[in-house]
């Protein structure tokens, strides 16, 4: 394969990763990766492992269990693809974080975010993920957070 067909075939991979995560076809996703990892730059959290991104899904669907993206950009460079999208949802279940349950609130958002999708050289398959995103307006979507 050459680098133009790689970079295709790159994409193509981020572009299933994200459509498997909505369709919540867990086993779909792990197939994507070479070995699961995200690194979530927003939450400062960092799941390695099919088992602990397991957890991370069932941790992020009980709360948002109608997550789902909207793809805005995508490029690829070197081994990395980046995708700027809306990461949507609606707060319908308990959210844990902090040593705290928030019931749910019934309440939607829409943030803008990116993510990086890391390959090993030469190859089609993810070896991370790395959302960046500002928890903060999520928080404030679910009108959690106040404002002044």
């Amino acid at each position: 394969m050459d680098e133009a067909e790689l970079t295709a075939a790159r994409i193509a991979m981020v572009r299933r990763h994200m459509q498997l995560e909505i369709n919540q076809d867990w086993d779909g996703v792990i197939a994507t990766f070479a070995r699961p990892r995200y690194e979530l730059y927003g939450g400062g959290q960092i799941f390695d492992g099919e088992t602990a991104v397991r957890h991370y899904f069932t941790l992020s669907r009980t709360a948002f269990p109608d997550q789902g993206n909207e793809e805005i950009a995508i490029a690829a460079g070197g081994d990395t693809v980046m995708v700027e999208f809306w990461l949507t949802g609606t707060h319908l279940g308990p959210l844990e974080g902090a040593g705290q349950v928030i019931a749910p609130t019934g309440r939607a958002f829409r943030v803008r975010m990116v993510a990086a999708f890391d390959f090993a050289p030469g190859s089609d398959r993810i070896i991370c993920e790395r959302p960046y995103y500002d928890q903060l307006a999520i928080l404030r979507d679910l009108d959690l957070l106040q404002t002044n």
